[in-house]
C-alpha cells in the first residue's frame, strides 16, 4: 500500500485543550468529506495509521485522535490498562468532538469509523455530537445502556464477527432490535469470523489468541464501507 502524506497534527478540543493526532490527506482536498478514526485499545499505532491512509487513497480527509497522548503497546495486559485509564465520556464528548470539529473547518461533511474501543467510542459519538454525518462500527460496543438510540438520526452501518469472544452475537442482536425500535438508519453485517478480523495485525505471538485477521471477509467489509460513506458524505 503506498503511503499517503499522513503527519502528525494538533487541534482543539470544545474545552479548548489541544490533543495530537495523525492526518491522512487525500491527493485532492477541494470537495473531499473526512472521517474521523478511533483507535483500538493498542492505541495510535502503525496499523491504525494505516486505517487512515486507506482511507485517504479512497479520498477522503482522515484523523486519527491520538486518545492515549503518545502511548501504544502490542501487549494485551498494558493495552487493557491503558483502556481501563480512558475516560469513555471524555474522549467522545471532547476528543472526538474535537476532531469532528476540526474536520468541518475543511470538509463538507464528517463521519466516524472505529474499531473494537473505537467502536464503542463511535456508537457515543453518536449520542452526543450533532456534526456526525454518519458511521461505521467495527466489532464494537458500549454497555447497551450507554446508547440512546434515540438520539442516532444518521446512517450506521455495523460490521460483527460471529465467533466474536469480546462482543457477544446475541449483544449485537439486542443492539440492532434497539436501534430498529428507534427507527435508526441501520445496517448491520455478520462474518464467521473472529474479533479484529478487519487488523491485519491480529495474528502470531503478542496478539490476543481469540483474534484473527481475514482477509476476504475485511475485504468485503471494507467495501460496504466505501460505498455506505460514498453514498453518506459525498454531496453532489
Amino acid at each position: 500500500m503506498k503511503q499517503t502524506s499522513g503527519s502528525m497534527i494538533t487541534f482543539s478540543r470544545p474545552d479548548g485543550k489541544e490533543v495530537q493526532g495523525y492526518l491522512a490527506r487525500p491527493q485532492k482536498l477541494e470537495g473531499a468529506p473526512a472521517i474521523v478514526v478511533i483507535q483500538e485499545w493498542w492505541g495510535l499505532n502503525d496499523q491504525i495509521r494505516g486505517v487512515a491512509d486507506r482511507l485517504a487513497q479512497a479520498g477522503y480527509l482522515a484523523l486519527v485522535p491520538d486518545l492515549y497522548r503518545g502511548k501504544s503497546t502490542v501487549e494485551e495486559e498494558e493495552a487493557h490498562h491503558l483502556m481501563s485509564g480512558l475516560n469513555f465520556g471524555d474522549a467522545a464528548a471532547q476528543d472526538v468532538r474535537g476532531a469532528v470539529e476540526y474536520l468541518k473547518q475543511q470538509a463538507v461533511s464528517v463521519g466516524v469509523t472505529g474499531y473494537c474501543m473505537g467502536g464503542a467510542l463511535t456508537w457515543l459519538a453518536l449520542c452526543n455530537i450533532p456534526d456526525v454525518a454518519a458511521a461505521v462500527v467495527w466489532y464494537g460496543f458500549p454497555p447497551l445502556e450507554y446508547i440512546d438510540a434515540s438520539k442516532i438520526k444518521v446512517p450506521v452501518m455495523g460490521h460483527w464477527a460471529t465467533q466474536d469472544e469480546f462482543f457477544a452475537a446475541e449483544t449485537v442482536d439486542a443492539l440492532e432490535a434497539k436501534l430498529i425500535a428507534a427507527n435508526v438508519d441501520v445496517e448491520f453485517h455478520r462474518y464467521l469470523a473472529q474479533h479484529s478480523f478487519a487488523n491485519e495485525t491480529a495474528v502470531g505471538p503478542g496478539r490476543i489468541s481469540r483474534t484473527q485477521f481475514d482477509p476476504v471477509w475485511s475485504q468485503q467489509a471494507w467495501d460496504r464501507t466505501l460505498t455506505f460513506f460514498g453514498r453518506t458524505l459525498w454531496k453532489n
